[in-house]
């Protein structure tokens, strides 16, 4: 005689589980926010009263760069300053504003905005000279990322904020830091993430760096597939053609990209809004007008019926 025994299983996920379940923040559900980084961004010691810690936010859409720099209230987020790589086409750049370039060049605009507007811009000018390298001075037993500390004004500390995108060497994130450092923030940064850096010898090319800034990288591969494949150049350069941009000329393009933005970094005014009052909605019609348009129909497929028959 045959004795079946089921085996114990224990439940894992109880009512007192669910019971006591609880739901992650709406931002972590979506994957927007990374709150344990957020965190030790926003989170100042007691002993300095509430001066709030700046961040330099980055974040890229399908088409732009956009650069902030924000600090945290109890209520939300406030921004001091903003620039995007759209703004670039008043400075005379108007393709390729997604790219590493575009990412240096929209983190020297937001730089340079901010300390416009906080009266720093011509005590902290920043690096004139791009020459990719990090620039830092000792200052006490601080560490200042900028050339000179100025006896009276300390720079304008940032701390990069870069969201949910990893943080690979190369990044474009890193070139809109690299804009914003020599823009005159001081941002707290090493070479070991720039273009360039060789994690295995630990040695950092900053010529690399620098072609990656002025758009080498681009130029070099538009100057290849125009030789290996002009059809596929025609469709994926398109608005560089139309720009008549070449490869030869980026360098000379973003470096006077730079110059403009130093010398006028303010937004540009806001147009006002003016609505198009051309188009007007058809009124509806009335009951007794609706109920006439259905018998003028009828009376005319009658017509057209016995107009047939004869």
């Amino acid at each position: 005689q045959l004795s079946i025994t089921m085996t114990f299983t224990k439940v894992q996920k109880s009512k007192a589980y669910f019971s006591r379940f609880q739901v992650k923040l709406r931002r972590r559900r979506e994957g927007r926010t990374d709150y344990r980084q957020r965190k030790r961004l926003c989170t100042q010691a007691k002993n300095k009263y509430q001066s709030p810690k700046y961040r330099l936010v980055v974040r890229f859409t399908n088409r732009f760069v956009i650069c902030q720099i924000a600090y945290s209230l109890i209520d939300g987020d406030r921004i001091l300053a903003h620039a995007t790589s759209s703004e670039l086409e008043r400075y005379g750049l108007s393709v390729g504003l997604k790219n590493y370039a575009s990412a240096y060049c929209t983190g020297l605009l937001a730089a340079r905005r901010l300390l416009q507007k906080v009266g720093l811009d011509d005590v902290y000018e920043g690096n004139t000279e791009v020459d990719a390298e990090v620039i830092s001075c000792e200052v006490g037993k601080k560490t200042y990322y900028v050339d000179e500390v100025d006896e009276e004004k300390r720079p304008f500390r940032a701390l990069l904020d870069v969201g949910c995108r990893p943080t690979t060497t190369g990044c474009r994130i890193f070139g809109a830091l690299k804009g914003a450092a020599d823009g005159g923030l001081d941002i707290p940064h090493s070479n070991k993430r720039f273009p360039g850096y060789d994690r295995d010898a630990k040695e950092y090319d900053a010529d690399m760096h620098r072609e990656r800034i002025f758009g080498g990288h681009v130029g070099e591969y538009m100057e290849y597939l125009e030789e290996e494949d002009n059809t596929k150049y025609k469709e994926q350069f398109a608005g560089y053609i139309a720009e008549e941009v070449e490869a030869d000329g980026l360098e000379e393009l973003y470096g006077e990209v730079h110059e403009a933005i130093r010398e006028d970094p303010k937004p540009a005014e806001k147009k006002a809004f003016a609505p198009d009052k051309s188009f007007k909605r058809k009124s509806k019609l009335s009951h007794t007008e609706r109920k006439a348009r259905v018998q003028a129909k009828k009376d005319a497929k009658n017509a057209e019926l016995e107009a047939d028959d004869e």
